[in-house]
């Protein structure tokens, strides 16, 4: 998107995520803190591109938006699912065939 605007895009490394989580619920609520970190910083691009008037990007953010709600929400509820069966094996076990059957939407392609 930036190159079609005609800008440089400069790529920056990114840091090793965590590898190793104490427990499921660990791992889902950093998965969860990530998410919202995600969502904060297009929100600033937003509020960004909203000042500059830049109404081109406002649309290209928009889909990012409701991505997010979509993406908080879903790993939101598998924090709140983990925590039901907490203490139970059983429950975790079916709780992660459940996930192994969630199918990611086939992106479109240009």
């Amino acid at each position: 998107y930036i190159h079609s605007r005609g800008a440089k895009v400069s790529l920056q490394a990114i840091g090793q995520p965590p590898v190793e989580f104490d427990s499921p619920l660990a791992a889902f609520e950093t998965s969860l803190g990530h998410e919202q970190k995600i969502t904060a910083d297009i929100h600033k691009l937003y509020a960004l591109a909203l000042e500059e008037n830049d109404y081109p990007s406002l649309s290209f953010l928009q889909w990012f938006i409701d991505e997010q709600v979509e993406e908080e929400e879903h790993v939101g509820g598998v924090v709140g699912d983990i925590k039901r069966v907490s203490g139970s094996e059983q429950g975790l076990l079916m709780l992660d065939r459940e996930l192994g059957q969630r199918q990611e939407p086939v992106a479109e392609e240009e």
